[in-house]
């Protein structure tokens, strides 16, 4: 399981490790709706193997921005005075905000590696 966070975080290709999946620089801090490659440029693995391959991957974009925001709620929660502040929704909102474009790539990687074939 460890090895394959470190390939996704890489940008790694699931079948050869070596190509990447997105076209992007950086995996961490690129703007905008992420450019995908079609097929891996080492072993031409495709990566959207069917249309729609990527509406699963909206489910696990929701599970890691709960995640993100449970933890944002946790880490500012001693610096309020009540466990429910309305000053907490703004916060958390713009953590959610600004990690909008790495969540689309990281949970189609994830989706990516959900489903790749694991016999070879």
């Amino acid at each position: 399981m460890f090895n394959s966070l470190y390939h996704i975080f890489r940008n790694e290709c699931p079948s050869c490790h070596k190509g990447k999946v997105f076209a992007d620089k950086s995996f961490f801090f690129s703007m905008g709706f992420p450019k995908m490659n079609s097929h891996c440029s080492y072993c031409n693995y495709k990566f959207e193997k069917e249309p729609g391959y990527f509406f699963g991957a909206m489910f696990v974009s929701y599970g890691v921005a709960v995640l993100e925001g449970l933890l944002t709620y946790f880490c500012i929660r001693p610096f309020f005075d009540s466990n429910f502040d309305l000053w907490m929704f703004p916060i958390i909102a713009f953590v959610l905000l600004s990690l909008t474009f790495f969540n689309i790539r990281f949970s189609r990687m994830i989706w990516i590696y959900m489903f790749k074939n694991y016999s070879n």
